[in-house]
């Protein structure tokens, strides 16, 4: 248990001393106009106050993937913990605060109009495809995922109300609802509520395995991964010929808890609603910091909650997915009244991303295009979009699963990127966004050389190839930053 308690606690250290040199390279001024000031219509420049305007970034954000993702990690034993707190604090809680600082300083902007202003119209039509395609896969995922948990449960065994068909449409339905609505009418009203619900809800199941769990990890189960004569920590972390490779499998398995390109695409929304520069740091870093302790607890359920370990673990995954997983800890550590909640607390927050991924296309499409923001507009865009993200629902999950992992973490690397020129231009410490940066790229291109969606390469070139583009990455930049400066 040692381990997860020095994790919380580096955590909460990065947030006093790290984030506040982070806030300094940012520009941060607090007696600026934000857009929510400048630019107030009603519909998405709404003024929202900061605990809210936190609580929803935090509901954004969460989704299912610091939930399902982390106990996918949990086959890689403790050291999924590890990735998760450093990727946090070095490259996710970065990621988040820059993408909405830059959406601040320009009027509350998506991703793809930043990189224009900083890159050209090439890069801006690249971020555009991507953020596109990842907001759209983030939305089919957050129609199946929570429909699948949903008519699974045991108390709509044998009704109307197992068919995940019928919980498709629900949630599409309100899909539409919520991304053609104003923001503070659902949004803002609802979503500081089930912010707090995620909260009880992660805090709960973390006191239920420090009472109950039959296993929890020690420091000395990542010996495993150097000590072969350490047969618990082999036994734990199964590094056997078959166990998968950490390297860049773990990162691409966790990336919402760690760092999520996602994110960024949720920031303006936030970004036209704060309604002061210095609430960046709170809430941006801030949520990213909370997100990393419930993607943290999670995976600890997957590490400890199984008698049975990694076999258990990997045998309930292999019979139900990560939502099994969920129902099986749910049901078993909180009783049958705390699992139904926690199981439907768990259905609530991938819709509540689900929603706001759908909005966040519709307003990259309007932002792109200059679409005048009417409510007949607002129709013709999300209609096709929400229609097509049906039929999308009739794909294996696994799939869509695997390309969402896979832009997830293109648009994560290349946000950084942009945060670098950002940084650049300011002529600030531009390391503590463009090494993250660099790590982001070799790792891409290290999956996408190597995983069957890619070029299907043997994964023993993973290494090499990981460290060539890192290096090379390296080298391009100080070449950039010395021919610029």
């Amino acid at each position: 248990m040692i381990i997860f308690i020095i994790c919380i606690a580096i955590l909460l250290l990065a947030y006093k001393f790290y984030s506040p040199f982070v806030e300094k390279q940012a520009g941060i001024d607090p007696h600026a106009q934000t857009p929510a000031m400048r630019f107030e219509d009603g519909v998405d420049y709404v003024k929202v106050n900061p605990v809210n305007a936190f609580l929803i970034q935090f509901l954004n954000i969460a989704g299912v993937g610091p939930i399902f993702g982390p106990i996918l990690g949990a086959l890689y034993g403790p050291i999924a913990l590890l990735w998760i707190i450093l990727g946090n604090i070095i490259g996710g809680a970065v990621h988040d605060y820059f993408s909405g600082v830059m959406s601040i300083k320009e009027d509350g902007k998506s991703l793809p109009e930043i990189a224009g202003h900083y890159f050209n119209k090439y890069f801006k039509g690249v971020m555009l495809f991507f953020t596109a395609l990842l907001l759209f896969f983030v939305g089919v995922v957050f129609i199946m995922s929570p429909a699948g948990l949903i008519s699974n449960l045991d108390v709509f065994k044998d009704t109307f109300f197992a068919s995940n068909e019928f919980w498709v449409l629900v949630i599409l339905g309100y899909y539409l609802l919520a991304t053609l609505l104003p923001v503070d009418k659902i949004i803002t009203k609802l979503y500081p509520a089930f912010g707090m619900l995620m909260v009880v809800m992660t805090l709960s199941v973390l006191v239920a395995l420090f009472i109950s769990a039959p296993r929890l990890p020690a420091i000395t189960d990542l010996f495993g991964y150097f000590d072969h004569s350490n047969h618990l920590a082999l036994e734990l972390l199964n590094r056997g010929p078959d166990a998968p490779p950490v390297w860049p499998l773990l990162f691409v398995t966790i990336t919402c808890g760690a760092i999520s390109g996602f994110h960024s695409t949720q920031s303006p929304i936030i970004a036209r609603c704060l309604t002061n520069e210095k609430y960046a740091r709170p809430i941006f870093y801030g949520a990213m910091l909370a997100e990393g302790v419930v993607a943290a607890v999670w995976a600890l359920a997957g590490i400890a909650a199984f008698p049975g370990g990694y076999v258990e673990l990997k045998a309930l995954i292999a019979q139900g997915g990560p939502g099994l997983v969920v129902n099986k800890i749910s049901t078993t550590y909180l009783g049958s009244i705390g699992g139904i909640m926690a199981i439907l607390a768990v259905a609530v927050f991938p819709i509540t991303s689900g929603d706001t991924a759908f909005r966040s296309l519709r307003l990259t499409i309007v932002d792109a295009f200059k679409i005048p923001q009417s409510i007949r507009n607002r129709l013709l865009v999300s209609i096709p979009i929400l229609t097509i993200a049906y039929f999308m629902t009739k794909i294996d999950f696994s799939l869509i699963w695997r390309y969402f992992a896979f832009s997830n973490m293109l648009l994560s690397t290349s946000v950084l990127w942009l945060a670098t020129k950002y940084l650049f231009d300011r002529k600030a410490f531009h390391w503590i966004v463009s090494l993250p940066a660099i790590a982001g790229t070799a790792l891409t291109i290290a999956y996408i050389m190597t995983s069957e969606i890619g070029l299907g390469l043997p994964q023993s070139a993973n290494d090499s190839i990981g460290i060539v583009c890192g290096i090379v990455g390296l080298v391009l930049l100080i070449v950039w930053h010395k021919k610029k400066y």
